[in-house]
């Protein structure tokens, strides 16, 4: 159990970590950057006539910075009062607006979601967590401060706090599922048939099945408020679905909370939540399903041999099946299982993040990332500096530079963000193999699809699997790039354990050796020798409001560009 130190307090700590988060999130989608050797910066925001003053403290390359306290006229500003300034002028500088389209409204729903988020990191920082025997488990529990660009990070306020504790990872949530039985007549799947499974991982405890009928599994917050559905209500009303209430072993939440582990299973089940978490309710959609089980499909037929051959450390998790019923609101995925208990394997966003609880009273150490432990560690007395670079040349050569020659020989496009890539570690803590999770987040370029459907005929008809080669490219350079290896090389600066420089010259000798074997590749040209980068705003988004689920794939989402750090190492 940690033991506070001094006057050290958790709500000062997430306070520290969102003032930060919302700085990073304004200088990097409304401006102006810290430029080098900056040491004061000045937000102007014209729509109140205000200026904000924050000490720059470490100008970070890829974005990643750190300030000192922001001030108002001389007087401290904490976490709430700045995010109330600068949601309010995003608005305005946007014209977002929230329920009823006004500036107003967006800044009273963005900013209720920026505190709720701020008081659940402060939860999570003053919860005495134990390590879990299960190392897998350890780092889905460890993401304490959630998303480094997202002001709303951990904004869970739609549920009541206890109950909301039981779904939290980094709260030791866990909890049994809760059963539906099924009539045949409005079970939907896609993929191969899940309902054996299905059945087996319920178990024998709890009202029996009618005959004939299916077991079906739902988050039990989506099972409380699913029967207020009017379809959902006349399924129960008739008999054809059959409340079966809460049942079986626990099941624990990863880092998404909608997906659930147990170490016995060989599947874990990515469940339907109509809880917002980041930029959308994560209720699984029909077609999404449907691509995931495609893609998996796909995998199975040919990226896999294709990924064995060229990138044998990497491997993708498929999601080959789903289940629900006619009415929507209570899909479950069955994504494979592929860690045993023992493994140790961990979520690169857990990796990256402020772990403030680690060194609570430590100035200057407290917002020390996991992965700068493990440099530390792994270096002992010597300089990290070496350590880390060479760390970060074992990552990029089993996670990041496998999706990026998925994208540029096969057209594959995946959204390998932070939380959907995972790295396994050797006993010491160096990267041995990497992988990508989430099904939903496959893209296939439109130049590949002809060659891709010669390999597997029928491949994505009647899907939304074929996009764009720039819509690809773009979310590629932004998740794969941006989002992931700019943000490792983040944390590593930022905490004083590497220069951004030398690891940014390491990522732009991976690149090169990739366009030394396909010269000319528009993705390639962008990352090494364009002025900008595109990169997703979720401040604006968090003020806007949108759910980035719902829409065309290629207006879900807002992006801005930011200025390219690999063009800054070029010779």
């Amino acid at each position: 159990m940690r033991t506070p130190v001094g006057t050290w307090a958790p709500a000062d700590a997430a306070d520290e970590v969102v003032t930060e988060v919302l700085l990073r999130c304004w200088t990097r989608e409304f401006g102006p950057p810290p430029v080098p050797g900056g040491g004061e910066l000045r937000l102007a925001l014209p729509s109140t006539g205000l200026t904000v003053d924050v000490a720059l403290t470490y100008r970070s390359a890829t974005g990643w910075h750190r300030f000192g306290r922001p001030r108002l006229g001389g007087a401290p500003l904490d976490a709430s009062l700045l995010a109330a300034l600068l949601i309010r002028e995003a608005a305005a500088a946007t014209g977002a607006g929230a329920g009823d389209g006004s500036p107003a409204a967006a800044t009273r729903t963005a900013l209720a979601r920026v505190l709720d988020s701020a008081e659940w990191i402060a939860r999570i920082i003053a919860f005495p967590r134990r390590a879990p025997a299960e190392p897998f488990l350890a780092a889905e529990r460890a993401l304490v401060t959630g998303h480094p660009f997202h002001p709303a990070a951990k904004n869970r306020g739609e549920a009541p706090e206890a109950e909301c504790a039981r779904y939290s990872p980094e709260l030791d949530g866990s909890f049994p599922l809760h059963w539906f039985a099924a009539h045949p007549d409005i079970v939907r799947h896609g993929g191969p048939d899940p309902s054996a499974l299905l059945a087996s991982l319920r178990g024998g405890g709890g009202p029996a099945l009618p005959p004939g009928y299916r077991a079906l599994p739902a988050h039990p917050w989506q099972a409380r408020a699913v029967p207020a559905r009017p379809e959902v209500a006349g399924l129960l009303a008739d008999g054809q679905l059959v409340d079966l209430g809460p049942t079986g072993p626990p099941w624990f939440p990863t880092a998404s909370l909608r997906t659930v582990w147990r170490p016995d299973a060989p599947v874990m089940l990515k469940l339907s939540l109509g809880m917002r978490i980041t930029n959308s309710r994560r209720e699984l959609h029909r077609d999404e399903l449907d691509l995931g089980a495609e893609m998996a499909r796909y995998a199975r037929l040919a990226l896999d041999g294709w990924l064995r051959a060229r990138h044998p450390a990497f491997r993708l998790v498929p999601e080959p099946s789903w289940a629900g019923v006619r009415a929507e609101g209570l899909e479950c995925t069955l994504r494979t299982n592929p860690f045993s208990a023992g493994d140790r394997v961990a979520c690169a966003a857990a990796l990256v993040a402020d772990r403030p609880d680690l060194e609570p009273g430590a100035p200057g150490r407290s917002r020390r990332s996991m992965l700068a432990g493990l440099i530390s560690r792994l270096a002992g007395s010597a300089p990290t500096g070496p350590v880390a670079r060479e760390w970060f040349a074992r990552y990029l050569r089993v996670l990041v530079i496998p999706v990026l020659d998925l994208c540029l020989r096969r057209g594959v496009g995946l959204e390998a963000h932070l939380q959907n890539t995972l790295v396994s570690l050797d006993e010491r803590g160096w990267p041995i193999a990497g992988w990508y999770r989430d099904s939903q987040g496959y893209y296939l370029a439109a130049s590949h699809a002809d060659a891709a459907r010669r390999e597997v005929p029928g491949l994505g008809d009647g899907l939304p699997a074929v996009f764009d080669d720039e819509l690809v490219e773009q979310r590629v350079v932004y998740y794969a790039v941006v989002n992931n290896a700019l943000a490792v090389i983040g944390a590593l600066g930022a905490a004083g354990i590497a220069d951004e420089p030398d690891l940014l010259r390491g990522l732009r000798d991976a690149l090169l050796a990739l366009r030394s074997e396909l010269p000319r590749h528009g993705l390639l040209e962008r990352l090494l020798d364009a002025p900008t980068l595109p990169c997703k705003a979720n401040l604006r988004m968090c003020v806007d409001g949108r759910d980035e689920l719902v829409g065309p794939v290629a207006s879900q989402s807002v992006y801005v560009e930011i200025p390219n750090p690999l063009v800054e190492v070029r010779p």
